[in-house]
């Protein structure tokens, strides 16, 4: 079950588990609308792989399956990554 983490990893923006603008890579890494394509081009920086669009957990599940409340920031920031 996927995370849903409640933050950006690049600008520490707020992403509620049904933010529509968030985006994952594989691993979960999250990231905003903003970020991920405009400083990150669609690729995770930590990983390489692509960013999507992170599905929205349905409310009535939220309840029982909550999202993360652990924030993950890159503290050196994001970077673009080449592939």
């Amino acid at each position: 079950m996927l995370e849903l983490r409640p933050n950006c990893e690049c600008c520490d923006r707020d992403l509620a588990p049904d933010a529509p603008d968030a985006l994952i890579c594989t691993f979960e890494c999250t990231f905003c609308a903003e970020c991920a394509g405009d400083l990150l081009k669609g690729v995770c920086p930590n990983c390489g792989g692509d960013l999507v669009r992170r599905p929205i957990r349905p409310t009535a599940k939220l309840a029982r399956f909550p999202a993360s409340t652990k924030r993950v920031l890159k503290a050196e920031g994001c970077q673009g990554v080449a592939r």
